[in-house]
């Protein structure tokens, strides 16, 4: 990482102001970025500043800026009109999942950018490669794939499609630890990335356990909340494998890997739901059943989670072991 970037100095646009776009928008403000934030969908302008304020203030609240909202929303312009993007070194673009509608949106951006700003997408659907071909420049053009809420995990990843410049990429991967992350550098496309393909994996097994009559879903939540859910903050797959023996998942992959479901259609069970009308938490109408107070709360206990989760994590970085080796060579604490 350099530390030489100045990311006051790096004017940023973001297009889309759901609740990803502001969560997003919260990451770059609290990095210090100028932001302009563009909102194709005029309803957004009435929740957007409201929901960003609530996001400064608890960031505040619980440590991760000094600042009040005050002071990081003088940085800040809500707009509909793309011309203000006019400075934006580099624009992130977090609208839906439609490639016809980012078309439309990477039309209205490039006409306003210089040629040399960064164009990226928070796609976790459609390849970036894909993407860029909707665009002018497709050498300047990158995923972007944040997770929700974007100013409090540690998770980026950033890709470089068919036609990307990587160097660019590369440059973009340096600024994106200055936002607080521990990013990924995708240098080949692959539809889902990395960690949907991983995570997806996981969900159809999920969902084949439960039609299969093995487990029911509160089951399999809680088997995932107390293995995987425990360690992952930590370490990933390959350092767990190494922490507790590569050799044993070698031989149990030998068994299990043939009988782990290789479905390519949506599970019904998902797919029952959602024809249904069912959004989860959203609307009280998901894998689980929720009233309308639970639902409530599920999404306050998440927002609360994800400060608390954020302080133990922050005490475990990506070179914890490096640190404490280091510290122990010098005689000093770690």
């Amino acid at each position: 990482m350099s530390n030489a970037i100045e990311p006051e100095d790096i004017p940023v646009g973001v297009v889309g102001l759901g609740l990803m776009g502001c969560s997003i928008t919260t990451c770059l403000l609290m990095a210090g970025h100028p932001v302009v934030a563009v909102a194709p969908v005029p309803g957004d302008l009435d929740h957007a500043l409201t929901r960003i304020q609530g996001h400064l203030a608890k960031s505040r609240e619980e440590g991760l800026t000094p600042h009040p909202p005050e002071w990081h929303l003088q940085r800040l312009v809500i707009t509909e009109a793309y011309a203000a993007l006019a400075s934006a070194r580099l624009v992130v673009e977090c609208t839906l999942e439609d490639a016809e509608v980012k078309r439309s949106v990477y039309a209205k951006v490039e006409a306003v950018i210089a040629d040399d700003a960064l164009l990226t997408s928070n796609t976790s659907a459609i390849p970036i490669s894909i993407l860029q071909g909707l665009t002018r420049r497709p050498e300047r053009f990158f995923g972007l794939h944040w997770a929700e809420p974007s100013h409090t995990t540690r998770f980026l990843e950033v890709i470089c499609g068919e036609g990307s410049d990587v160097a660019l990429g590369e440059s973009l991967y340096d600024l994106s630890w200055h936002w607080g992350k521990e990013p990924t550098l995708v240098r080949k496309d692959i539809r889902g990335f990395i960690t949907n393909r991983l995570m997806y994996a996981m969900y159809r097994e999920a969902c084949h356990l439960v039609e299969g009559g093995y487990a029911t879903v509160e089951d399999v939540d809680r088997a995932c909340r107390n293995n995987a859910g425990y360690w992952m903050t930590l370490v990933g797959v390959f350092r767990w494998m190494d922490l507790t023996g590569v050799a044993a998942y070698h031989t149990v992959m030998q068994e299990l890997l043939p009988t782990l479901s290789n479905a390519t259609e949506v599970p019904k069970l998902i797919d029952d739901i959602v024809k249904a009308g069912g959004r989860g938490v959203s609307n009280a109408h998901g894998f689980h059943t929720y009233t309308k107070e639970e639902a409530e709360c599920w999404e306050e206990t998440f927002r609360a989670f994800s400060y608390e989760i954020r302080r133990l994590a922050l005490k475990y970085p990506a070179d914890v072991v490096k640190r404490q080796l280091e510290a122990r060579e010098k005689g000093e604490d770690a």
